[in-house]
């Protein structure tokens, strides 16, 4: 029978996160590069609202299941709250900058599902292309501060 210790816990949280990360960002860039821009070639909004009906029941699960796994991950290596707030540490700084890309993924995630997406037309195609492209450079954002932790932060 095996033994359950920290570290075994620790990589197993580590592979959830990695794989909400892929899935979140590999979608993101799957849309940016390869729907979008047949999309607005066509000037078919029809393209991206079948893209994100289907990425949706995947992409918001992966992106829950990276901030739970982040923040169990950011209390490993900055267990002092208040420092992600008024970062000293290199660790700190990293939670801070990816704390402060979740809100601006959140805020941009909500912004498309709540206001853009339910009234999609040809004309508001530039404005949802902009949502896109922000929250895809900010889930590679995510992904690079990520990489960060490996050597303690930034």
């Amino acid at each position: 029978m095996w033994a359950v210790d920290s570290v075994h816990v620790y990589l197993v949280i580590v592979g959830l996160h990695v794989l909400g990360a892929t899935v979140w960002t590999g979608g993101h860039l799957v849309l940016a590069l390869a729907i979008l821009p047949g999309a607005l070639k066509a000037r078919d909004p029809a393209r991206l609202l079948a893209f994100e009906q289907r990425y949706a029941r995947v992409g918001l699960p992966a992106l829950l299941l990276q901030v739970a796994t982040g923040l169990w991950l950011a209390l490993q290596r900055a267990p002092d709250w208040a420092g992600w707030l008024t970062p000293d540490s290199t660790a700190e700084r990293a939670v801070t900058l990816k704390l402060a890309t979740l809100l601006a993924t959140v805020t941009l995630a909500a912004s498309a599902r709540f206001f853009v997406l339910p009234g999609l037309t040809v004309r508001r195609l530039p404005l949802m292309a902009a949502h896109i492209v922000a929250v895809t450079v900010l889930s590679v954002v995510f992904v690079v501060l990520g990489v960060t932790f490996r050597r303690g932060g930034i």
